[in-house]
């Protein structure tokens, strides 16, 4: 099947690399033209666990997305910052002349330490990208959906710990509990215009924010720079399907079918992409 969101528009967040990228390859390869949206420079609360994405990790989705024939606006723009993310989706509108779908993923983690040694700037940081970041995404996009009249799909990235509690990443944890809250929400609040909110719930997956010494280290907290051969064994070992992680493609493939009018019923839903982790 191709096409499945044939001549529509979708804004990504967080799309220079990792899920973000693969989630705006994967509808553009579907039909879709791409707005896409990511911070070029690092948070140094999370740069010291792992690098942030780049202007040229951004320049690789365009190029990616320009090679399947499709069009896209691309811009450095913070989540955190209101005006910003406005005025990438004004003129991603203005440009590709509509939207269709917004996929609310920019996100990051700061794992590591018990609640209580958290510090204020890594919770705040946290925060501030992961639900207010959220909160911007939908308030900068629904006015555009609304006024179009035609529906539209709203897909918020949240994660396993969304559902439930995980040592030692209380920030993250409690942010993407959040977003949770916020879909539901918004599901009342847009069910009358036919636009459809959901969240996707990834477990553990091979991009940067976990391939890392910092998470790696949660794992084999005695061991200096654990390799993925040697902590893959103990993350397969928290999922009901024994692999260490999903691929970025595997949540792409759930936020593709959200985004298509296969799932034109499916509104309020938490859809778990995470081995069965959330079953442990």
């Amino acid at each position: 099947m191709t096409g499945r969101v044939a001549g529509k528009v979708a804004f990504v967040t967080g799309a220079a690399r990792g899920q973000g990228r693969s989630h705006a390859l994967r509808l553009a390869a579907e039909g879709a033209d791409i707005i896409a949206l990511d911070l070029a420079e690092g948070i140094d609360t999370v740069t010291r666990f792992y690098p942030h994405a780049t202007a040229d990790d951004l320049a690789e989705t365009v190029r990616g997305v320009q090679q399947l024939g499709r069009r896209i606006v691309a811009a450095d723009a913070d989540v955190r910052d209101f005006a910003a993310v406005q005025a990438v989706v004004d003129r991603g509108v203005a440009e590709l002349g509509r939207l269709d779908i917004v996929v609310a993923n920019a996100g990051i983690f700061v794992s590591g330490e018990p609640a209580h040694r958290i510090t204020e700037a890594e919770w705040d940081d946290v925060h501030d990208v992961n639900l207010k970041g959220v909160w911007h995404t939908c308030k900068a996009a629904i006015p555009h959906l609304i006024e179009q009249g035609d529906g539209g799909s709203v897909i918020v990235t949240s994660s396993t710990a969304g559902l439930k509690g995980t040592p030692k990443a209380a920030a993250y944890t409690s942010s993407k509990h959040g977003v949770v809250g916020l879909m539901r929400t918004l599901v009342g609040e847009l069910g009358e215009h036919r636009i459809r909110v959901n969240t996707v719930h990834p477990g553990a997956t091979d991009t940067d924010m976990i391939i890392n010494d910092r998470c790696f280290g949660l794992f084999l907290p005695g061991v200096a720079h654990p390799t993925k051969e040697q902590v893959a064994p103990m993350f397969a070992g928290t999922n009901a399907i024994p692999v260490p992680w999903v691929h970025p493609e595997d949540v792409s493939n759930a936020v593709l079918f959200l985004a298509s009018d296969e799932a034109r019923f499916v509104t309020g839903t938490e859809l778990k992409v995470d081995a069965g982790f959330t079953t442990r």
